[in-house]
């Protein structure tokens, strides 16, 4: 009776004071209710949000397998039940050994024919009003880090257009010597007549006038696919005597190149250049109300936060493989033709000499740097050890979880720099970043005051053009653009990111007993689970041995009074 009250939360306890404390406070929920007022009107109906990602079930780092959990999420209980484990539904085990891909579609179909079952409604009972009614439940959106994102959604998280928001215009360059596409151009994001739009040699080398870019909504993503066909698995190369065979590895690159995946179009027309980074028409769109969703696929906030900590502190450090400042960043600035203080400068005996740029930190001030880091002593449960992960002799941090890059760059960061001493530019962008992700992270959002922090963070992502080099703006640097927007269309991210469902999947770990059959092992445990949790709701007022009062209590002891005395 108590979880049919709770199902009831969304309309009838909710607060809605203007402030945004649950997803039910998002643009995307109000347009869904406004569109099919029929689903709105019975409060009973359910929102539902699924989360799938891969993870290793063995608990070691030297097998590559890997068990994809399918978990739907329900939104109508209240923000203090909703996020628990106890609420997460399982509803299947996609198995390894290898991760699913684009074929995922294939595992999801039972699903999806049951959510439109749901879509259409079922008959359930009310415990609360002891009546049956007509439920129907509808699937918002989907929760998942990059790379799930591009196996669920179906674009091509990697190449020229890797952002899945703006899509073919996404706004990238391609750097020769580093190897990679960088993500600048987000000037088009400030207002009209801004003095950055015309300050060419400080970015790329080119004025923007182009106004700003808009997110790409469903139902342009289905009119663009219309009419195409996409088949599953890996096809079969046929050479001209119709026998199978490798292809050449000159193909294989030229198709690596242009990012194509093994789900081949079979459309005879010539497909757009939208649609070559489209690599299938994703299943969800099979739900009749899918392509009018306003947020469809969420950006996790939480991989975000962490490559943007690895990237600021990586480069602030000089680590080995993770500086974005090096020789071949350098000569792309020369390729660019932009910022000549920082060329490449050749000396006499041959050597070429890096010139210092604004964030280069000397060794004296990195050790003051990590040992301000190596000395954070933080409360019980606030944080990891995040001191083991640093060291202060040879200036290195290495082995920080998510949460440790979370904690750090939203409450530690700007005062280590004050400590250290770099310029006041990197100081600054520091503390921007922190006052970005406390606001986007806070449990209450105010919706007001949303235009200020996008207006904020499109602000410090163009100073950070300024002063960092191509290389440091990878796609996670550039989704920090959509974090806001995300925000007021779905509510606090603490319902959107992949803290909770991290945690699922390191609960499901602990069910594997036979290692040979992983999967059931976790269908087992979490069956076993699942109805002590069902049960332990309906036995309240049950006696057990942990309630039961106890038969001989021992007598309660008289105070001593007066004075002690000792023999001998």
């Amino acid at each position: 009776m108590r979880i049919s009250n709770d199902m009831r939360w969304h309309n009838e306890s909710h607060r809605k004071d203007g402030l945004s404390r649950h997803p039910a406070d998002g643009e995307a929920w109000k347009a869904f209710d406004e569109r099919y007022v029929d689903f709105s009107s019975d409060y009973h109906n359910a929102r539902l949000a699924l989360c799938s990602d891969g993870f290793n079930p063995f608990r070691t780092m030297s097998t590559t397998y890997s068990t994809w959990p399918v978990v739907l999420i329900t939104y109508n209980l209240p923000p203090w039940i909703c996020m628990k484990q106890s609420s997460f539904m399982l509803t299947m085990i996609l198995p390894g050994e290898k991760g699913p891909g684009n074929d995922i579609d294939v595992f999801l179909q039972p699903l999806i024919e049951e959510l439109k079952k749901l879509w259409e409604g079922v008959e359930t009972y009310d415990a609360s009003s002891q009546q049956n009614f007509h439920m129907r439940a509808a699937l918002l959106w989907t929760i998942n880090d990059f790379p799930a994102y591009a196996i669920l959604s179906g674009w091509s998280t990697k190449g020229k257009f890797a952002c899945p928001c703006f899509a073919e215009q996404t706004q990238s360059r391609w750097l020769r010597h580093g190897g990679k596409y960088c993500y600048m151009g987000l000037r088009r994001c400030l207002p009209e007549g801004h003095i950055f739009r015309y300050q060419k040699d400080l970015f790329d080398g080119t004025e923007e006038i182009r106004s700003a870019l808009i997110r790409i909504a469903g139902v342009d993503i289905l009119r663009q696919m219309h009419g195409m066909q996409f088949k599953f698995g890996k096809l079969p190369t046929i050479n001209d005597k119709g026998i199978n065979s490798k292809r050449s590895k000159k193909k294989r690159q030229t198709r690596n190149d242009d990012n194509t995946t093994t789900s081949e179009c079979l459309s005879s027309s010539k497909s757009s250049g939208a649609l070559r980074w489209r690599k299938k028409k994703s299943i969800f769109f099979e739900l009749p109300y899918w392509q009018y969703n306003l947020l469809c696929h969420n950006v996790d906030v939480m991989h975000i936060e962490k490559n943007v900590f690895d990237n600021f502190i990586g480069t602030l450090l000089n680590l080995d493989n993770k500086t974005k400042d090096n020789s071949k960043a350098r000569l792309d600035l020369v390729e660019l033709g932009i910022r000549s203080e920082l060329h490449p400068q050749l000396l006499a005996n041959g050597k070429t000499r890096l010139p210092p740029a604004c964030f280069t930190m000397s060794k004296k001030e990195k050790r003051i740097l990590c040992q301000v880091l190596k000395n954070i002593k933080t409360p019980d449960g606030y944080a990891s050890n995040i001191s083991r992960c640093v060291n202060v002799i040879e200036c290195k941090i290495s082995g920080l979880k998510s949460h440790d890059c979370h904690i750090l760059i939203e409450d530690i960061l700007p005062l280590a720099l004050r400590a250290s001493s770099p310029s006041k530019e990197v100081i600054s962008i520091a503390i921007e970043l922190v006052f970005f992700f406390k606001s986007l992270c806070s449990k209450v959002l105010d919706v007001n005051e949303l235009d200020k922090i996008q207006s904020r963070i499109t602000l410090t992502l163009c100073h950070m053009e300024r002063i960092f080099l191509p290389t440091f703006f990878t796609i996670m640097i550039h989704l920090m653009i959509h974090l806001v927007e995300e925000a007021r269309l779905g509510g606090p991210v603490q319902y959107r990111w992949m803290y909770s469902s991290e945690r699922n999947f390191v609960r499901m770990k602990s069910y594997v007993l036979n290692r040979s059959h992983p999967e059931g092992s976790i269908a087992e445990g979490y069956i076993a689970e699942e109805c002590l949790t069902f049960c332990s709701r309906y036995l309240d007022g049950v006696e057990t041995r942990f309630n039961r009062p106890i038969r001989n209590p021992d007598p309660p002891k008289k105070r001593t009074e007066g004075l002690y005395l000792f023999s001998g």
